[in-house]
């Protein structure tokens, strides 16, 4: 299929069918991009003991909340190729390709290196406990080094998607998630390298997908093209990824931090504890995936109908997103819920261990819906070029509320039932307001496409 015919068909009904198979390669792409952490915590769980599994599992919020600054700008990428592509504007579609791809590299240089160094420092911050705090420590310096070639990967295949391209994104993460799952075995089943071993499995996949996310760029023609030779910064579509992006990315850094304070107070219930709650976060991160991916689904499929001037169809866009996100949720998360002994065991036998898991399971899991609500709702948003309102409505709702219910509620009734119970709450409270925003935003939006002029043929 052509660029044009491919950009006029996600513009044409019937969408639902469209937006399910625009989200089954996202969703897989997703599930095998977490596997890379899940298959790190299993092994050194299953080879090294709990210990080592609570050093790695722990330092999920501390990575999340030094990297979704720059990961956020993919979003833009995303949001800005796709209204290119639906307007029919190659000239600003090619400034986008030719400006993300350094953009990441030059991120992911800054992040590496701020991570690398500081990464201890914030450890201690997070009262890690000093049984893990060398293995955590060891694991994100490693980590860190790889940070280059994850942002490059995840920019390249921002680009890829909005081309509506996801099945090449899934097969460079099947191969090198084989590579990080074999690695991660060799090194610490056979050399007894625990963190070591699964920290560098973890960052040779993460080059290998890099280096195959640019080859594919490389060889394809029309939007998406990429060529080393042209590779350069354009300042406006910088700006318009960064006005985009920016919010995403500090949305999401504030999100880590409400989450780095939360993983701070289950760290004080001790080691035991964190590898529970290590294994049912990672348990929950596939069903969290599956439903980001449908919101990016839902922002794709609304930027490409922004820029071709469907109203209509953005709309569309949007309900049937929620339905096929609620069903998502509603079936992963429960099913994750009941099959919570059998799944945590994967990552340890421990019984307490388990306990602790599916404690978390019940109050996080199995409403999950909500937060697929939640994304949903700010991926047409930030379809329709919106990111600045849905960042400020996510901070007072979710970040706010957990925080506050941190420092009142769980400093009252000091259990992991309390702390947990802080995540539904803020979903239902971000919801409403994101349904407010949402209204106002396409109201505007519907507004400035009537008024806009005809769009140029291809």
């Amino acid at each position: 299929m052509s660029e044009a015919s491919e950009s006029k068909d996600m513009c044409q009904r019937p969408l639902l069918r469209k937006i399910i198979l625009f989200s089954l390669p996202l969703i897989a792409t997703g599930i095998l991009q977490l596997l890379y952490n899940a298959a790190d915590i299993v092994v050194v769980g299953q080879f090294a003991g709990h210990t080592a599994m609570a050093a790695v599992g722990s330092t999920g919020a501390l990575i999340n909340l030094i990297t979704n600054l720059f990961i956020g700008l993919s979003v833009g990428v995303l949001s800005c190729m796709s209204r290119s592509i639906g307007a029919n504007d190659a000239a600003r579609a090619d400034q986008v390709v030719h400006t993300a791809i350094p953009v990441s590299l030059i991120g992911g240089v800054i992040v590496g290196a701020f991570g690398f160094f500081a990464s201890a420092g914030l450890l201690v911050w997070m009262q890690t406990p000093e049984s893990v705090l060398p293995l955590s420590a060891i694991y994100l310096k490693i980590y860190f080094l790889g940070m280059p070639f994850m942002t490059l990967y995840n920019f390249g295949a921002s680009v890829l998607r909005a081309c509506g391209d996801t099945r090449r994104p899934l097969l460079i993460l099947f191969l090198a998630g084989l590579v990080n799952v074999a690695l991660n075995y060799i090194l610490v089943a056979w050399f007894s390298l625990g963190v070591i071993g699964v920290a560098v499995g973890t960052t040779a996949s993460q080059f290998l997908s890099a280096i195959a996310v640019v080859a594919v760029l490389i060889r394809r023609r029309g939007f998406g093209h990429f060529s080393l030779r042209r590779m350069r910064i354009n300042r406006q579509a910088l700006f318009e990824m960064t006005r985009i992006g920016l919010p995403a990315g500090v949305q999401g850094t504030i999100f880590s931090v409400s989450n780095v304070i939360i993983q701070s107070s289950i760290n004080s219930f001790g080691d035991i504890a964190m590898a529970g709650n290590a294994a049912a976060a990672n348990l929950e991160g596939f069903v969290y995936i599956s439903m980001n991916s449908i919101s990016q689904a839902c922002l794709t499929f609304t930027a490409r109908n922004y820029g071709a001037r469907n109203a209509s169809n953005m709309r569309l866009v949007l309900y049937q997103c929620l339905g096929i996100v609620t069903v998502v949720g509603v079936v992963m998360g429960g099913a994750v819920y009941l099959l919570a002994g059998p799944l945590l065991s994967i990552y340890n036998g421990d019984a307490q261990v388990i306990a602790y898991g599916a404690e978390r399971l019940l109050i996080v899991c199995a409403p999950y819906f909500l937060c697929g609500i939640m994304e949903v709702v700010v991926g047409s948003l930030r379809g329709m070029g919106c990111s600045v309102l849905p960042m400020l409505s996510a901070i007072a709702g979710v970040c706010g509320i957990r925080i506050v219910w941190i420092y009142t509620i769980f400093a009252w009734n000091r259990t992991l039932l309390t702390l947990y119970l802080s995540y539904p709450i803020s979903w239902i409270i971000t919801i409403a307001i994101h349904l407010i925003c949402y209204f106002i935003i396409r109201n505007r939006t519907e507004r400035q496409i009537r008024s806009a002029p005809p769009i140029p043929e291809p």
